[in-house]
């Protein structure tokens, strides 16, 4: 553990999605380890508020709050510019985290939809990775951080626009890891594992879950060691490590099969 808190100390931090579950925990959580300066970007303008105020409390002059609109470049990239003024000219980590988990019948989604999950999920990390990619080379390096999920993996039934858009995530990051190493700048993609957030509407979550706090540890931990794919619980552990294994394929058929069945019969499993 050493190790991961020497990782953020007098680091500077952006997290979008910051001000609310898992995006919020991972803020708390880098400032515990001793982070330099973090910032919360956020679309809810109450939440921000709140957050940052209490965290602000316990870590005085060390957090800033800033609305963000993930979705439209501009928001995106004067965020990333009030966020490195911020930290005195620096931004080491940026962590891709705002976003959605989408479900509903493919059937019934437009191609407006569409636009909209993919502008959320996937584009508006885009715009960070472009925003914050001259601040790092200036500086010399950093890290990028993009939070997918596990849907990325495992593709299940009314859940495509939210499988698609994490995939695509999925692979940008991945490949951009390669494309950057020689720079020193550091891209990881991470799954945040089952974890009780919002992102459940009224769903009750798996009894597995975790806490946004669980959570963040396990990927902070893997994000210090530069994983390249962090997984957050055994579940991801093991979707990656089977998802695309042929000898795994029928029993994988079967089970999706069974969890589409029940979704159709309004049962939401997973």
């Amino acid at each position: 553990m050493s190790e991961t808190r020497d990782y953020y100390r007098d680091k500077v931090a952006v997290v979008t999605g910051g001000a609310s579950g898992i995006g919020l925990a991972l803020a708390e959580t880098m400032l515990a380890y001793g982070a330099a300066q973090v910032v919360l970007a956020d679309f809810n303008d109450e939440n921000l508020r709140r957050e940052a105020a209490r965290l602000n409390a316990a870590y005085p002059e060390r957090v800033l709050g800033l609305h963000c609109n993930v979705t439209q470049e501009e928001d995106v990239k004067g965020m990333i510019q009030k966020a490195a003024e911020f930290g005195g000219g620096r931004l080491d980590l940026l962590f891709n985290n705002a976003g959605a988990g989408l479900g509903g019948v493919f059937e019934a989604q437009t191609n407006d939809d569409w636009e909209k999950a993919f502008a959320l999920n996937f584009y508006g990390a885009l715009y960070g990775i472009r925003a914050v990619l001259t601040i790092m080379r200036a500086q010399g390096g950093g890290h990028i951080i993009d939070i997918i999920s596990g849907i990325a993996l495992y593709p299940m039934a009314q859940q495509t626009m939210y499988a698609a858009t994490k995939a695509a995530l999925n692979g940008l990051t991945l490949a951009l890891r390669y494309e950057l190493w020689d720079e020193n700048i550091r891209v990881t993609s991470a799954t945040p594992g089952t974890t009780v957030t919002a992102i459940w509407k009224g769903v009750p979550p798996p009894p597995n879950a975790q806490s946004p706090a669980q959570s963040a540890r396990t990927i902070l931990a893997g994000v210090a060691k530069n994983e390249r794919l962090v997984l957050g619980d055994d579940s991801d552990l093991n979707s990656a490590k089977h998802a695309f294994d042929p000898d795994a394929a029928k029993g994988i058929d079967e089970y999706l099969l069974n969890v589409a069945r029940k979704r159709r019969s309004g049962q939401w499993v997973v």
